[in-house]
């Protein structure tokens, strides 16, 4: 029997591109096909606009696509979750619906995976973007590769092949603030890489907002790294050690120099500085335990309102 190869495809208002990616799609498929099943796992974010419908129009005339709907918008990396939850291939690829993820780049990721990878990773040799973008994601990597303890491949996105075995694993990690790319790399296993230059959208804007983006990247860091608790320890031996240097430097002075120091002005600045040392930490502290708690109220990770051939 011919192995099965899953992709899933997260979608949220994608409307003007769909039709595009879909003739892309079956021309993969029609290649595919020579060595491998397959099957698409289509899942609609919540959608504003008529991106449902043209899913739901293409699913209902093919057989080997499954289609689910959310009943709101719950995020890319809980959609991606959601289709790694119904998919059943022995390989899975995980690509964008906007085309900067080129379908075609699917077939070097299978080839590879045939020569023993159990994560084929799609790399960023070159990103048609603004430069703002470009260097705080060049920043964001940078920071997350010297503070996190696992090594996350850089100028990689969720456009990757992962083997079965891979997603059984994946799917025992129960984090509800999700970052992929992170557990991916934690899992291990064999990787491989397969480089490419990325295109621009197809039509349309990108959903991924600088907010959306800092939640990520926030996620990435807190969900990888104990550095924002570890950088408050840093702050506070900074503060107390300035602290201990000034009250030495002033009782030398008042000492030996008879200088006069107004011991309120001192008093002020150095319970302003604590003042701010103790936001900052009620803020990192706040941020782990609401992690806890989201953990631990046990909900549902999405809610799925419609879905076909599933």
């Amino acid at each position: 029997m011919k192995k099965l190869i899953s992709f899933v495809i997260p979608i949220y208002n994608e409307e003007k591109n769909l039709e595009h990616l879909f003739n892309s799609l079956n021309e993969l498929l029609l290649l595919v096909s020579k060595n491998y099943d397959y099957e698409l796992v289509l899942v609609d974010d919540g959608s504003s606009d008529s991106s449902w419908k043209v899913i739901s129009d293409f699913s209902e005339r093919n057989k080997f696509v499954k289609a689910i709907c959310f009943s709101r918008n719950f995020g890319h990396q809980v959609a991606l979750s959601a289709g790694y939850d119904i998919c059943s291939g022995d390989a899975i690829i995980s690509l964008d619906a906007d085309l900067q993820d080129p379908p075609s780049l699917c077939l070097d990721m299978i080839k590879k995976w045939g020569d023993g990878a159990k994560i084929v990773y799609a790399r960023r040799i070159d990103r048609k973007e603004n430069f703002l973008k470009k260097y705080t994601a060049l920043c964001f990597y940078k920071v997350l590769d010297s503070v996190s303890d696992v090594k996350i491949p850089r100028n990689v996105g969720d456009f990757r092949l992962i083997d079965k075995i891979v997603l059984d694993h994946l799917k025992r990690c129960n984090e509800k603030n999700k970052y992929l790319r992170g557990i991916v790399a934690w899992l291990g296993f064999k990787q491989d890489f397969v480089d490419f230059k990325r295109p621009n959208r197809f039509a349309g804007k990108t959903h991924y907002t600088w907010t959306k983006m800092f939640k990520l990247a926030f996620d990435g860091i807190t969900g990888f790294s104990l550095f924002p608790l570890k950088l408050s320890a840093y702050v506070g031996s900074f503060v107390i050690l300035t602290g201990s240097l000034l009250l030495v430097y002033v009782t030398f002075d008042a000492i030996f120099f008879q200088t006069y120091y107004p011991l309120f002005k001192w008093l002020v600045i150095v319970i302003y500085i604590f003042m701010g040392v103790q936001f900052v930490l009620l803020w990192l502290l706040g941020e782990y335990l609401g992690r806890v708690y989201e953990q631990e109220k046990g909900r549902p990770l999405y809610i799925v309102s419609k879905k076909i051939n599933c």
